[in-house]
C-alpha cells in the first residue's frame, strides 16, 4: 500500500509535544510492514539542515488568492520512510512552530495551506500515487476538502482516500472566511468549516475525510459529547459510523531501561537496583535530599490549563513532607510562572526546569517513583506509557486514553499498574495521590511497578489497526461519504 502521512511535526525533525512522537513512530512502523511510505513535513528554521540535506528536489508554485508562493520540495530517505519537507522561507525560516512566546504566529492560515497544497502536488511531482493520505490535526486537515473540491477531477488522485486523525480537539485551526478563499475554497465549502468562534481547518476536514480517528477508544466516546467535543460534536455524531478510536502506542526501542544510553545505570523489570543509582544520580544533581524511603513524584508535561498544574499543585503542597517533586515543562508565560514561584517556596522539597529536554525526561522517568497526570482532558497520553515502562508508576484523572491505560484496584493479586481520580478536583486527585504515597511504603507497591513495566504499549496492535481502516477507506473510496 502506498500511504502519504501529513503532519507539522515529527520526531526527531521537529517537535513540540506527542504529536511529533506518534508520527514519527507509526511513519516508520508503517514502513517496516513493508508498505510504501511518504511523510510530508514543513521545512521549519528548528528542522537541522543536515536532515534535510541530499535527495532529490522540487520547485513548485503555489496556488495563494490571486498570487502563487514558491516552494521548494527536499526529499530525502530516513530508514524505511521518504520524508517529503516543505521548504518555504517566508513561511516556515522563523522562530517556533506554531508561535512564539505563547503567541500564534498571525500567518499560520497561510502557513498551513500552503503546506496542504505542497503536499499533494509534491508526491504529483514525484508520481508517487497514494492510495491513503493520512492527515494529522488542523495543520493538515485541508488535504481532505482539497480532495474533494479542487483535486476532484483530477485522475492522479481518483482512488486516493484519506483518514484524519484528531490528536487534540482543543486546536482546530480558526480563521476567518477570507483565509479559505484565499485558499481556493468556494463559499458554499466554506460554510461546511463554520463554528460559532470563525471557520475551521479541522472542521473542514472532519466533514470531508473518508475515515476520522482520534487517538483513543475513550476519548472518540467523549469527543462526541458536549463537553468533550468543544463544539464539534455534531460533526462527529453525525459521521460516527466512520468514526474509530485507536490507542497510540510507545516506540519500545527509544524508551527502554535496559538500553537507555541516557541513564547512570540501565535497568530492567526483576532488578530496579539500577533504577535507585539514577534516582540518587538525579536528586544530587538537583540539589535535592536522597532517602530510598521518600518517592520522588515528576511531572512532565506542557504548561497549559488542559494538563492540570494547578490541580498537581495544589494536591502536592500538604504532602511534600512525604515526597519530593521535580516538574519540567514548557508553555504559557502565566502559568511557567506561578509554577516557578511555587517550586521556589517549596523549594526545599521542589525542583521546576522551565522547557522541555528529551534528556532530562529520559532521565527523570528512569529516577521518579511517581509521575503525576491530573489532565482535565487527555486524548491518549504518552506519559504514563513511558512512565511505567521506566518502573514509574502513575497517578492519572480518569479521561481519554488515561481510562484506556491506567488501572487501580483494591482487589489483591489485581492487575493495577497506577492510580485514579474520578475527576481533575484537586481534592480527588489529591486522595489519589495520597494512596499512592501509602502504597509505596507497602508490600504491593512493587506488584504495581511490575504490572506497569510488564504492560503492552508497543505499536503493533495499534499498526496493525491502523492498517485495517487503510484497506476499508481504500476499498470504500468511491463510495459517498455518510456525513
Amino acid at each position: 500500500m502506498k500511504i502519504l502521512l501529513a503532519a507539522s511535526e515529527a520526531f526527531p525533525f521537529c517537535k513540540t509535544g506527542g504529536l511529533a512522537d506518534v508520527v514519527g513512530t507509526l511513519s516508520q512502523k508503517l514502513g517496516a510492514a513493508g508498505h510504501d511510505v511518504v511523510l510530508c513535513l514543513p521545512k521549519y528554521r528548528a528542522v537541522e539542515s543536515a536532515a534535510s540535506r541530499g535527495g532529490r528536489s522540487y520547485h513548485l508554485d503555489i496556488p495563494l488568492g490571486a498570487s502563487s508562493m514558491p516552494v521548494s520540495l527536499r526529499c530525502v530517505q530516513r530508514r524505511q520512510v521518504s520524508v517529503q519537507f516543505v521548504d518555504c522561507p517566508p513561511l516556515f525560516d522563523r522562530d517556533g512552530l506554531y508561535g512564539v512566546d505563547g503567541r500564534d504566529h498571525p500567518d499560520n492560515d497561510v502557513r498551513y495551506a500552503v503546506f496542504c497544497r505542497a503536499a499533494l502536488d509534491g508526491v504529483k511531482a514525484r508520481g508517487f500515487k497514494p492510495d491513503v493520505v493520512h492527515l494529522h490535526d488542523w495543520q493538515a486537515a485541508l488535504i481532505a476538502p482539497y480532495l474533494k473540491t479542487l483535486y476532484a477531477r483530477d485522475p492522479f488522485f481518483s482512488s486516493t482516500a484519506t483518514v484524519l486523525t484528531i490528536h487534540n480537539i482543543a486546536y482546530q485551526g480558526v480563521f476567518p472566511a477570507r483565509s479559505f478563499l484565499q485558499a481556493g475554497f468556494a463559499s458554499a465549502d466554506i460554510r461546511k468549516a463554520k463554528t460559532g468562534r470563525g471557520y475551521s481547518f479541522l472542521k473542514a476536514g472532519l466533514a470531508a475525510a473518508d475515515w476520522l480517528t482520534t487517538v483513543s477508544p475513550t476519548y472518540a466516546r467523549e469527543l462526541q459529547t458536549p463537553a468533550g467535543g468543544q463544539g464539534m460534536q455534531e460533526v462527529l455524531r453525525r459521521r460516527r459510523g466512520r468514526l474509530a478510536g485507536i490507542l497510540n502506542g510507545i516506540d519500545l526501542d527509544y524508551w527502554d531501561p535496559e538500553r537507555d544510553g541516557f541513564l547512570a545505570q540501565r535497568y530492567r523489570q526483576g532488578d530496579l537496583g539500577g533504577k535507585q543509582t539514577c534516582k540518587k544520580r538525579f536528586l544530587a544533581d538537583c540539589g535535592l535530599k536522597d532517602s530510598a524511603s521518600v518517592p520522588l513524584v515528576a511531572m512532565i508535561a506542557r504548561l497549559d490549563r488542559q494538563k492540570g498544574w494547578d490541580v498537581a499543585l495544589q494536591a502536592l503542597a500538604p504532602r511534600l513532607r512525604r515526597c519530593r517533586f521535580v516538574g519540567v515543562g514548557e508553555g504559557e508565560p502565566s502559568l511557567v510562572k506561578i509554577v516557578a514561584g511555587w517550586a521556589r517556596r517549596y523549594r526545599g522539597a521542589a525542583r521546576f526546569h522551565c522547557g522541555y529536554d528529551e534528556e532530562l525526561a529520559h532521565r527523570l522517568y528512569a529516577a521518579a517513583d511517581i509521575l503525576l497526570m491530573p489532565s482535565r482532558f487527555e486524548p491518549c497520553g504518552l506519559g504514563q506509557m513511558i512512565a511505567m515502562r521506566y518502573g514509574c508508576v502513575p497517578v492519572v484523572t480518569r479521561t481519554g486514553g488515561l481510562c484506556d491505560t491506567v488501572t487501580e484496584t483494591s482487589v489483591l493479586g489485581s492487575r493495577q499498574n497506577g492510580f485514579t481520580a474520578k475527576s481533575g478536583d484537586a481534592r480527588d486527585f489529591g486522595r489519589a495521590l495520597g494512596r499512592a504515597l501509602d502504597s509505596y511504603a507497602g508490600p504491593s507497591w512493587a506488584e504495581t511497578v511490575r504490572m506497569g513495566m510488564g504492560s503492552d504499549f508497543s505499536w503493533d496492535r495499534s499498526v496493525r489497526n491502523y492498517l485495517d481502516l487503510f484497506a476499508r477507506a481504500a476499498a470504500q473510496r468511491r463510495a459517498p461519504l455518510d456525513s
